[in-house]
């Protein structure tokens, strides 16, 4: 809506501009000459909002001005001490005819100094953290950047420690973020794209890739599906990963999020996407395979022989995290015959007095396990490790003794969760732990055909997943011979020449052939 400023402004009119969905984003109206009328409806706008402060200044005696902002999210002592002191006392010559704002602009020593004259921007830099000028006489404002408010420092990522490699982790700040990537990555090829999402949030989104290595086709189809976007809220990237991902019911994740700079980097290089969220340390990366959500940034700053072992010790336990209680299960219910004598009997001994079946014990003891894991989560850390670790020993030592379940199984159960966390990717690994119940269910059931059946239903899910346009199994299904050393291995440096051609197909070379001395 826009005000007419020949009429007199009425409550009426205030009213209608309130009613707006997001006077910030969709408001039409411009500076006045008149500062009361800026003032009156700046407090219609922000009525209701004590942490928006008023302050008004005397330039001279003739010359009345007002510095609007944010408690909290701006630097109050520099607003006092150089803005308004150089207003004061250097400015008091100036005169309503004079243009204040532009002479201002150009002596005021501070990052960031725009002038305009559009309440929209003007709403929107507020919200933000930034200062707004307005003084009598005069139809443009002063938009000064003294952003400070209380941020927290560049720390190492809590989610993704690791003991070889960058210490630094991502922050809640979006340039940052976007600073601690551009530390890595010094070229003018690395774009930095800025977008607005969220009606209400106004949440500020940077999508980055690398000109030249990103395929075009990835490049318009994230865009697109940005762009599509409609929303009230953006609080976190998550809300943007449901919103652009290929296929949102399946549990198995098609973007990855990270904290690492150096990670963000190096997918980067390999002709992938990442999007940077305001108030989040969490930048979500894609294209994505399956593959990679069993990768770990340290793979590639250890030798490769290390790197090697490490990484196959992950798919034996992924392995061994999605098929143990199912195939325990079903060698207990069905297949005895497949256990040697000695086994089967220590076995049947130790489930003798237990009154349910092997599938109800798996059960009670998955869901106990995973009621522990979530409460060392959400606990604080100085007990949660300690909840976890003796919640596990009382409660299954307590299970076992009252008959309740057997030994072998609360061996199984453990077992099961030790290798659920070796898988690197938080959201991966749920995907894993979710898929346990139905492999069980289907072991109660069929025995091991039930988990081949249900084996064949995962695999052909995964083989159908795309993540913008790239199959999930690529490099794999379909097979890619470069991509091939680093996926089961981890290749030599000297010996990874190109980039995974899944992604960047028209700039493949990534270093010389003759490297190896």
């Amino acid at each position: 809506m826009k005000l007419d400023r020949k009429k007199k402004v009425t409550e009426r009119d205030f009213t209608e501009i309130l009613q707006q969905e997001n006077p910030a984003s969709s408001i039409e109206e411009k500076v006045s000459t008149t500062l009361k009328e800026n003032i009156d409806l700046l407090k219609v706008l922000f009525q209701d909002c004590s942490d928006v402060v008023y302050r008004d200044i005397a330039i001279k005696q003739s010359l009345k001005g007002l510095v609007i902002y944010i408690d909290g999210m701006v630097n109050a002592k520099a607003i006092a001490d150089n803005m308004i002191e150089h207003l004061i006392y250097k400015y008091t010559r100036v005169t309503p005819a004079d243009d204040l704002p532009g002479t201002v602009e150009n002596n005021v020593s501070y990052p960031s100094v725009t002038k305009t004259n559009k309440y929209q921007d003007i709403l929107s830099s507020v919200l933000s953290g930034n200062a707004a000028l307005f003084v009598e006489g005069h139809s443009d404002a002063l938009l000064i950047s003294v952003r400070e408010g209380t941020r927290r420092g560049v720390e190492e990522p809590a989610t993704e420690a690791s003991i070889r490699g960058p210490r630094e982790g991502f922050t809640e700040n979006l340039r940052t973020n976007t600073a601690l990537v551009r530390f890595r990555l010094k070229s003018t090829k690395l774009k930095m794209e800025a977008m607005v999402l969220g009606k209400q949030t106004q949440t500020n989104i940077v999508l980055s890739y690398i000109d030249g290595i990103i395929p075009p086709n990835v490049l318009d189809d994230v865009k697109k599906r940005l762009n599509r976007i409609e929303i009230d809220s953006i609080l976190e990237s998550g809300y943007i990963e449901e919103l652009i991902e290929d296929n949102p019911y399946s549990p198995f994740p098609q973007l990855q999020y990270t904290e690492r700079p150096d990670s963000v980097a190096g997918q980067l290089l390999e002709g992938s996407f990442a999007i940077f969220v305001d108030n989040t340390p969490f930048v979500l990366v894609g294209p994505i395979t399956f593959w990679q959500m069993l990768h770990a940034s340290e793979d590639y700053y250890e030798r490769f022989y290390a790197s090697n072992f490490i990484r196959w010790l992950r798919y034996f336990f992924l392995m061994v995290a999605l098929f143990t209680p199912a195939l325990y299960i079903a060698v207990i219910t069905y297949h005895h015959d497949m256990l040697p004598t000695t086994l089967i009997l220590s076995i049947a001994a130790a489930r003798e007095a237990i009154p349910f079946p092997a599938v109800v014990e798996a059960l009670i003891m998955e869901v106990a396990f995973e009621a522990l894991r979530e409460a060392s989560v959400r606990l604080p850390k100085t007990i949660g490790q300690a909840v976890s670790i003796l919640g596990a020993l009382v409660i299954g030592q307590a299970a076992v003794e009252a008959g309740i379940v057997s030994a072998p199984m609360v061996i199984i159960v453990s077992l099961t969760g030790i290798a659920s966390f070796t898988i690197p990717r938080f959201n991966f690994a749920i995907a894993i732990r979710l898929m346990r119940f139905p492999l069980m269910i289907l072991a109660a059931a069929f025995g091991l055909y039930g988990i081949v059946i249900g084996s064949t239903i995962l695999i052909t899910h995964l083989c159908q997943l795309n993540s913008f346009g790239v199959p999930y199994f690529s490099g794999i299904a379909p097979l890619r011979k470069n991509e091939v050393k680093d996926i089961l291995v981890r290749a030599p440096w000297w010996r990874m020449f190109s980039r995974p051609s899944t992604y960047a197909r028209h700039n493949l070379k990534r270093m010389q052939e003759d490297n190896n001395s």
